[in-house]
């Protein structure tokens, strides 16, 4: 039977690539879809084989789909049941998210469903999160990035593991990269397992749903009738180079570096310069990398700008990219460097400690800080989200979870080398940085106060919270913060 060669292949993968350890904890995501439904019946496979997972579902409503999107969790819900699997079914106002961070729906709903998978892998004490990805889906993906134009990176397409976020030890894995569409359909029949249908997957105003349902049969039938397989191929064979640079990168780096330290990485030009532009981007790529600037924030086109530079002889010139990095050439010498801000006049105010219930003046910032703690339910925390969806973009309240604050609590000035991973984004930032990206003037940065545990920053006042101390489902105690300036007599 076609099922029983699926669950066949799984768990030789699974043996083979170590990604579902056995008797591990994991989190899978189930929209509810054919693809998610398969996914969890192969999992429990895996363990009739006795692989000892321990399988939490999770189910995410994005809020797009009104009563349909209610009857996926539902199906979630009753699935899990009858499976005998521990499930947690959370919601999410997707459209609020994507007005509060300026980004697409589609951008706004991936990031809203990996903070709620983090969360619910950090309740539950899981490592793995599992997705459903398949074939085609990696078939689709490389297509569409490279019509929108893509490095050598982007042409990997999805990986089957990968960090949930930089820095992170719980890890995405993808255990169906190798099936095909038309296999799980056929599971599907075999078992005779029901599943829910999006209908947003067949709306021809997402650019996937275009290259899935029109481009790829366009292709398949009048040029290639392998073009998926084409493409999987090609990203097999990109992954492949891309680490085989990466690590030959990092080793000719090395000879490389005049000067290091954490602001700056000096480079000479002339070693630089003779290498081929494939290697010389990538040689560049890893100094930004060792720099601490995110890869995210360094395109295709800058790393060929800086390389274009490295080739030049004549006198100095400067340029500046993302991520407050300034690129110097002068002569024989190429100087990457994190822009350093001025000094203060004044000595950094001393460290305070804070009081975690009721008010704590702070008198050389001017600021008086008050501290609540209350029981949460759910309405509270509803209550704060649909607030803080349309405030500003500084705020001086703030609410966080009690439980993941580590006592005591102070407030200081900012120290080098100060990072955090501010709400709302995918990767631990330097403090420095996170100023410089939000046009913070340097004088007003000498003014900010920090609100710290004994782990960091938990409050940039006022203009982020750290995202480990973010309200989740699983909140059982808010601390309410509140910053008020105040008149300081000299």
């Amino acid at each position: 039977m076609a099922a029983e060669d699926l669950e066949s292949r799984l768990t030789q993968d699974a043996e083979r690539s170590g990604l579902l350890p056995r008797g591990a904890t994991v989190v899978a995501g189930v929209s509810g879809g054919a693809d998610s439904v398969v996914m969890l019946h192969l999992l429990c496979s895996l363990n009739r084989r006795g692989w000892g997972l321990k399988i939490h579902v999770a189910h995410l409503n994005h809020q797009l789909r009104g009563i349909e999107a209610d009857k996926d969790a539902r199906f979630v819900h009753e699935m899990a049941d009858g499976l005998a699997l521990d499930y947690t079914v959370g919601t999410a106002d997707v459209r609020g998210r994507a007005s509060q961070d300026g980004v697409s729906i589609e951008q706004a709903a991936r990031r809203c469903r990996f903070e709620f998978l983090e969360r619910v892998c950090l309740k539950w004490g899981a490592k793995v999160v599992v997705l459903a990805h398949h074939a085609d889906d990696n078939a689709e993906t490389i297509l569409h990035r490279i019509v929108r134009g893509t490095g050598l990176r982007g042409l990997g397409g999805i990986r089957a593991s990968r960090p949930i976020r930089p820095g992170s030890d719980i890890r995405i894995v993808r255990p169906m990269l190798s099936f095909r569409r038309s296999e799980i359909e056929q599971y599907i029949r075999d078992r005779g397992l029901s599943f829910r249908h999006d209908a947003t997957n067949d709306a021809d105003s997402y650019t996937r749903n275009r290259i899935r349902k029109d481009i790829l049969p366009l292709l398949r039938d009048s040029i290639n009738p392998q073009v998926a397989e084409s493409l999987v191929r090609l990203g097999e064979q990109a992954r492949d180079v891309d680490e085989y640079l990466t690590e030959t990168a990092a080793r000719m780096l090395e000879t490389m570096v005049l000067e290091r330290d954490d602001r700056q990485i000096v480079l000479l030009t002339a070693s630089l310069a003779r290498k081929p532009r494939l290697i010389r981007t990538q040689l560049i790529r890893e100094a930004i990398l060792l720099l601490g600037v995110g890869e995210a924030e360094i395109g295709y086109s800058h790393l060929n700008a800086v390389a274009a530079l490295a080739e030049e002889t004549d006198g100095s010139k400067a340029m500046d990219l993302p991520g407050g990095l300034r690129v110097l050439r002068k002569y024989d010498r190429l100087a990457l460097q994190l822009v350093v801000e001025p000094p203060s006049e004044t000595p950094a105010p001393a460290e305070l400690r804070v009081d975690t219930e009721g008010r704590t003046l702070l008198p050389s910032f001017g600021i008086a800080l008050t501290i609540e703690t209350i029981p949460a339910d759910e309405a509270i925390i509803a209550d704060h989200i649909r607030t803080a969806v349309s405030r500003e973009r500084v705020s001086w309240d703030e609410w966080i979870d009690a439980d993941q604050v580590h006592l005591p609590l102070v407030a200081r000035a900012r120290r080098p080398g100060d990072r955090f991973l501010p709400l709302g984004m995918n990767e631990v930032k330097k403090l420095s940085d996170f100023f410089i990206d939000e046009k913070i003037d340097a004088d007003v940065r000498e003014r900010t106060v920090l609100l710290c545990d004994r782990l960091g920053p938990i409050w940039v006042v006022p203009l982020r919270i750290d995202d480990r101390v973010r309200l989740s489902e699983g909140t059982r105690r808010v601390m309410r913060l509140s910053a008020r300036q105040v008149s300081v007599p000299r």
